[in-house]
């Protein structure tokens, strides 16, 4: 179930990609010929204006295909011809060929948005971004005095008539001292702690003897305090999902500036591997299965805005250079510049279908 659940994010994410370029090129005017879920020749289909619409025999995203986006087209009308691709104002050009990434990137944002509205709460942290603690048991040291008192869970109300948060409560700990004031590791104080707990909603008292460790130089009952979390909200999630997708392209933009290091590019996977690691971690919870199409839906947006050819950010970027330029760039230019396009494409296509290779034959993809 999770191969077919990863297969249709896949899809999803190409066939969003497409419809972006589809919408915007119908908003301005262009014509579209056809819209297709999958590649190839199309099984069904159905003409709705000057538009096919249908499904394709090869199941690999979707196919969008704009008059005069191909060279040496032939148009029927000269109306036909005027609404071209490839005479339309340069404007025009780039809104269609960017809304494609466009789409891909809101995707990413919505997918992120509730994948942090899933986790349900978040650690809360300090204006210098440090945890704060809470005054909840979240760990007890085997072995410490804590562990025949102290439950995982329980709230520490008070300690010895002190109340407050959890410094106040260390403070209260470690006014303890052993026998003539001796710092001696592990010796117990003369007198014990008297510690108000909430359990399960109900109020206890205990007694306990910290003692001293030499390492932290204090008297210690053997506990630590869990963090304070605060649930996820709409709000919350959505400035996490804007500064984590924002890091994750920093990143990405890096790792692939590097390529020729060899850390970075074991670290670079093709349509195989994602698709695998896509399905694993679809199998160990919806939200990291969310998780992982938002990063790859980001990673289609960022790879396809780099200016070259075939890419998204190709197309862009010739149209830009053709208005600053103030005529059309040379379709033998366009062709010779594609060539470095191509062959940088089938670089990582070598490179990451090798990785995949390793992995697949080797420990796989290191997921836990």
């Amino acid at each position: 179930m999770a191969y077919v659940l990863a297969f249709l994010g896949f899809v999803t994410l190409i066939v969003v990609h497409e419809a972006g370029h589809f919408l915007a090129a119908k908003a301005v005017g262009m014509r579209v010929e056809r819209f297709s879920l999958f590649f190839g020749p199309m099984f069904f289909k159905r003409r709705v204006g000057e538009t096919d619409y249908g499904i394709g025999v090869i199941p690999l995203g979707g196919y969008v295909k704009i008059t005069g986006m191909a060279p040496g087209e032939v148009y029927e009308t000269p109306e036909i011809e005027a609404r071209a691709y490839v005479n339309q104002p340069v404007w025009k050009r780039v809104v269609v060929i960017a809304s494609g990434p466009a789409v891909n990137l809101l995707l990413a944002f919505l997918l992120a948005w509730l994948f942090y509205i899933g986790t349900q709460v978040h650690v809360v942290t300090n204006a210098q971004g440090v945890p704060v603690s809470s005054n909840v048991v979240g760990e007890i040291t085997v072995g410490s005095p804590a562990q025949r008192v102290l439950k995982l869970g329980d709230e520490i109300v008070s300690v010895d008539g002190v109340h407050g948060d959890a410094q106040r409560i260390r403070d209260a700990i470690r006014t303890h001292t052993c026998a003539g004031g001796a710092h001696v590791n592990g010796c117990q104080a003369t007198t014990p702690v008297t510690m108000v707990i909430r359990r399960g909603g109900v109020l206890r008292t205990v007694r306990v003897r910290p003692r001293w460790n030499s390492s932290v130089g204090a008297m210690l009952v053997g506990f630590a305090f869990a963090f304070k979390t605060a649930p996820n909200g709409v709000l919350y999630s959505a400035g996490k999902s804007v500064t984590g997708l924002w890091h994750v392209t920093e990143v990405t933009v890096s790792d692939i500036a590097q390529l020729f290091k060899a850390r970075e590019r074991r670290q670079l996977h093709s349509i195989v591997g994602a698709y695998a690691i896509t399905a694993q971690q679809i199998a160990a919870g919806w939200t990291y299965g969310v998780q992982v199409i938002a990063l790859i839906s980001l990673s289609l947006a960022i790879i396809n805005l780099f200016p070259l050819l075939p890419l998204d950010g190709g197309h862009i970027f010739w149209a830009i250079a053709e208005k600053v330029r103030g005529r059309k760039v040379s379709l033998v230019v366009m062709e010779r510049a594609s060539l470095v396009g191509f062959a940088l494409i089938a670089l990582l296509l070598v490179i990451g279908l090798s990785n995949d290779i390793r992995s697949l034959t080797g420990s796989g993809f290191g997921l836990q």
